[in-house]
């Protein structure tokens, strides 16, 4: 009796090993099929954003360690995900559906947006779980892009927000990645931040917000990029005033991007850091447009050829450099690259709709993911930029 006991949870082990390890291996294989057959704008955005839609109310879970094996342990423990990886997953993709709506008037994607909303706001517009760290900014601004809600009434979680950006305000006067890294400032900060704040401090007319924002773009600027080619490193030491982790890495050149584009997409044209922010925009664009592959993507470290595409880095400095071409002088060099990077990213899209080939979540600093993968975060920014011009084309490589 006892044996058979054995035999039955060995069974059952083998039975949990195969469904989470083995399975969801096979099922990429076979989502993998047939990659890449999207040559046909329209269709390609209708169907990354339906699944989009879809992924924003199931959010596919984003690993925090590269384990393929044993996963159920990682769950047992805890290290399996983590809600500030997620919260940065939901944003892209709520930002990639409100700028879907600014182009379509379609009552069910606001009826589902509603839906979302009232599973993580309660009536009087504060959060049902209050984000703890910086990454839940960025949720907080792609929430203040829906066009048909009352953002006002979620002012409560908008306030909460900036309570806990102003608590990770370090002593050089810019913000940490975590309060319990004081000595490092990271560039994916830049990304999660900025853009809140800017929209924040101009719609309630807090002037020390959008200080804050332009502060804290700018002293990367002087502390953490490449003398030369002007791309950030991964992180820098505030005393030392020492580079960490790696220039080129290409999801940081992403946050650097995304955090920069839309501080300065928010202000008005006559605003006092305007020109400032136009020329940062300008010399980011002049370099990362080097570092653009012949097939129209990034590599997730850019500065090799040799290194594998990544599609969370080409969709977000693909929304950046189209959102650049508004700007006289770099316009033609940007539009061209957003369509070299459009066109790439709808090779690697699964017959699902899913873009695939996106790094993982970076483990720390200088010790990057060897998984490539879907990723929401990646889904969002796609459709965001196929959805920013209605007019947008992209040109076939």
């Amino acid at each position: 009796m006892i044996f058979q006991l054995i035999g039955y949870a060995l069974l059952l082990l083998i039975a949990i090993i195969i469904s989470i390890d083995i399975i969801p291996l096979f099922k990429d294989w076979l989502s993998r099929i047939h990659i890449g057959r999207y040559d046909n704008q329209q269709i390609w955005n209708k169907s990354i954003t339906k699944l989009g839609l879809k992924w924003l109310h199931a959010t596919p879970k984003i690993k925090v360690t590269d384990h393929t094996r044993l996963v159920f342990i990682d769950m047992l423990k805890g290290n399996y995900t983590k809600a500030a990886i997620q919260h940065w997953q939901e944003a892209a993709l709520l930002l990639g559906m409100s700028e879907y709506l600014k182009q379509n008037d379609d009552s069910d994607v606001k009826h589902q947006l509603s839906k979302f909303m009232a599973q993580k706001f309660n009536d009087q517009g504060q959060w049902k779980h209050t984000p703890k760290y910086v990454d839940g900014a960025i949720f907080a601004y792609a929430v203040m892009k829906l066009d048909f809600i009352d953002i006002d009434k979620y002012k409560p979680a908008l306030d909460a927000v900036w309570e806990m950006i102003r608590g990770h305000i370090g002593q050089d006067g810019t913000v940490q990645y975590r309060s319990f890294m004081k000595e490092y400032r990271y560039v994916d900060t830049i990304g999660f931040i900025c853009p809140f704040l800017v929209a924040y401090g101009l719609r309630y007319h807090k002037d020390e917000c959008v200080e804050l924002a332009v502060k804290q773009i700018t002293t990367y600027e002087d502390k953490g990029m490449l003398q030369g080619h002007h791309i950030p490193s991964h992180a820098y030491a505030v005393a030392e005033k020492l580079p960490l982790g790696l220039y080129g890495w290409g999801r940081g050149l992403g946050w650097y991007a995304i955090g920069l584009i839309d501080a300065w997409g928010e202000m008005p044209s006559d605003h006092v850091h305007k020109s400032r922010l136009t020329e940062s925009v300008k010399r980011f664009a002049e370099a990362a447009v080097l570092f653009q592959q012949d097939q129209g993507n990034w590599n997730w470290t850019v500065t090799r050829g040799e290194c594998r595409p990544d599609s969370s880095t080409t969709a977000t400095l693909g929304w950046f450099m189209l959102n650049a071409s508004q700007i006289d002088g770099i316009s033609e060099l940007c539009l061209n690259s957003a369509n070299r990077a459009a066109a790439y990213l709808m090779k690697v899209t699964r017959r699902s709709g899913a873009v695939d080939f996106s790094q993982g979540d970076t483990k720390d600093i200088g010790v990057y993911s060897t998984l490539f993968n879907i990723l929401p975060f990646t889904q969002g920014f796609c459709i965001r930029m196929m959805n920013f011009n209605h007019g947008y084309k992209v040109v076939k490589r």
